[in-house]
């Protein structure tokens, strides 16, 4: 465990333990930006990128490296000694990535997550796998954040927070102190979280909110302060 470390610090302590030749899944915009941030801002080396067979590009190659089908991948990258990264969308309430993810673990993989140079993370290390977090996140003391969880830009995650799995968060988003944050949940831009509050299983908030309750499993909250839209299943609205 880390304590006191500057995020520079702690960031390349914590690549160093996992450096990794890495495939990606996806070949669309989170996939590019992962991409981007594994070369530019980690010590990992990508070496291929990957989609379901259905999906492969006719060239077979995508920013001069090879794309092959998840079907096949580990008879060329083998497990035992390549790792994978999906910080995919959150199509269906992150249920898409969440099925990635679980398929590319069953095929024996290990995942690693991409932590920002440029975030500020004070919660002791405890950050799942397959985790995105970009730059000007702050990321309090005692924090537990899952697996599978993409944080764009410029969050506060708030002191003794635990976020679950499967879970995004887009920008400038706060999350206030002692918040729990289940799994499937989308926050939307600018939203705020209030101290103490439950976002239940599924939760999508719209931008622009202000969570003052708790919420119901997978239902839609919107406006200032929040209000859930009756009727509304998340999973049919992103």
């Amino acid at each position: 465990m880390i304590m006191g470390c500057t995020n520079t610090l702690f960031t390349s302590i914590i690549n160093e333990l996992i450096m990794s030749k890495v495939v990606i899944f996806g070949l669309q915009d989170f996939a590019e930006l992962a991409h981007y941030y594994l070369r530019t801002d980690s010590p990992h080396e990508v070496v291929a990128f990957c989609v379901h067979e259905a999906y492969l590009p006719e060239t077979r190659l995508y920013k001069e490296l090879p794309v092959v089908a998840f079907e096949k991948v580990e008879t060329i990258y083998p497990p035992d000694e390549y790792a994978f990264f999906a910080p995919m969308a959150p199509k269906k309430m992150n249920t898409v990535r969440q099925q990635v993810y679980e398929a590319i673990l069953q095929k024996g993989y290990s995942m690693i997550s991409y932590i920002s140079s440029r975030a500020t993370v004070l919660n002791e290390g405890a950050i799942g796998a397959n985790c995105f977090i970009l730059e000007d996140n702050t990321i309090q003391p005692f924090t537990r954040i899952g697996n599978n969880v993409v944080l764009w830009s410029g969050n506060h995650i708030g002191h003794h927070s635990r976020i679950g799995h499967h879970v995004q968060i887009t920008s400038h988003v706060v999350v206030s102190g002692h918040c729990l944050i289940e799994d499937n949940v989308f926050i939307g831009v600018n939203a705020t979280i209030r101290d103490g509050i439950t976002l239940a299983e599924g939760s999508l908030i719209g931008m622009g909110a202000v969570v003052g309750k708790p919420t119901r499993p997978w239902s839609v909250y919107t406006g200032n302060p929040a209000t859930l839209l009756e009727g509304k299943d998340s999973r049919s609205l992103l």
